[in-house]
């Protein structure tokens, strides 16, 4: 795979929270901007994952299959932290569809799915982690200046997937992203870690931004012209051409490099088209 960067970070139109991306377009672009591969990782939820694997496959793309998961920090009065997991295998998808599917069925809280943090303990195999820059609870740590709990957590992370958890940088216009590159490349340094850059993207194109902020207000219940309106997102949040985020991390070029490498780390084979029925075995003697 020859590539100068792999967008590993996107809400489609799936994320029914926060994401305006059509599924047919992103692949487009992404062959357009002459892109091998792409992740997406829409809100617990893996809804785009069958329309996107066959539209990526017939394009020639390389599809990544991923989920922003949500933790529960409500053990610590925080609100839920977040977590992208990335399908390396087969192992991984299965555990990955689980972690989603015990999110909705045993973590629902205030009508939000979440995960608990020891559900991970046995169900990383086969998934890599991405820390969701400072929306992670590592960089929340780092953008708070508590270096000591950036650590003991990215102990924890680096237990469970070892070289498959990489700290995630963005530099996408939000005021968190210098002051938590600076103190992510020192934890990197001093933990031996990898880190990644993203771009977190949520629309198609920069002048998509007005739509998304619709979207997003329609979920929220806000008015546009709302003063108290939460801005949690920027006009930057677009699918950035490999030109584009070199431009914008030409200072950790290993950065842009690892996005290219956990694409390659990724390979999913998924079997569509087929019904798998489940096994009911009668009692020997018993009638079919």
């Amino acid at each position: 795979m020859t590539a100068e960067f792999v967008h590993l970070r996107l809400h489609s139109e799936y994320s029914l929270v926060d994401g305006t991306i059509r599924i047919g377009q992103l692949v487009e672009r992404v062959q357009k901007l002459g892109m091998p591969a792409v992740a997406i990782t829409d809100q617990v939820n893996l809804f785009a994952m069958v329309k996107f694997y066959r539209a990526a496959v017939s394009a020639g793309i390389k599809p990544i299959i991923g989920v922003d998961l949500l933790i529960d920090e409500s053990v610590n009065d925080l609100p839920p932290s977040r977590i992208s997991l990335l399908c390396q295998n087969d192992t991984g998808y299965a555990h990955l569809t689980r972690l989603v599917t015990r999110a909705y069925t045993e973590g629902q809280h205030l009508a939000m799915p979440l995960i608990q943090r020891e559900w991970l303990q046995n169900a990383s195999e086969g998934l890599i982690a991405l820390s969701c820059a400072h929306d992670g609870d590592v960089g929340r740590a780092l953008v708070s200046g508590d270096l000591d709990e950036a650590e003991r957590l990215i102990a924890g992370w680096k237990s469970l997937f070892g070289n498959r958890y990489y700290l995630e940088l963005q530099r996408s216009g939000h005021p968190q992203d210098e002051p938590h590159v600076a103190a992510a490349l020192l934890l990197a340094v001093e933990t031996e870690t990898a880190v990644v850059a993203t771009n977190n993207a949520r629309f198609l194109d920069a002048d998509g931004f007005d739509a998304h902020a619709v979207r997003v207000c329609i979920h929220d219940g806000h008015r546009l012209d709302d003063p108290r309106r939460p801005l949690n997102y920027t006009a930057q949040q677009y699918l950035k051409s490999p030109q584009e985020m070199a431009a914008l991390f030409a200072d950790i070029p290993e950065a842009l490099q690892n996005s290219v490498e956990i694409a390659k780390r990724c390979t999913l084979s998924l079997t569509l088209g087929e019904n798998f029925l489940p096994e009911f075995p009668v009692p020997s003697g018993q009638p079919v």
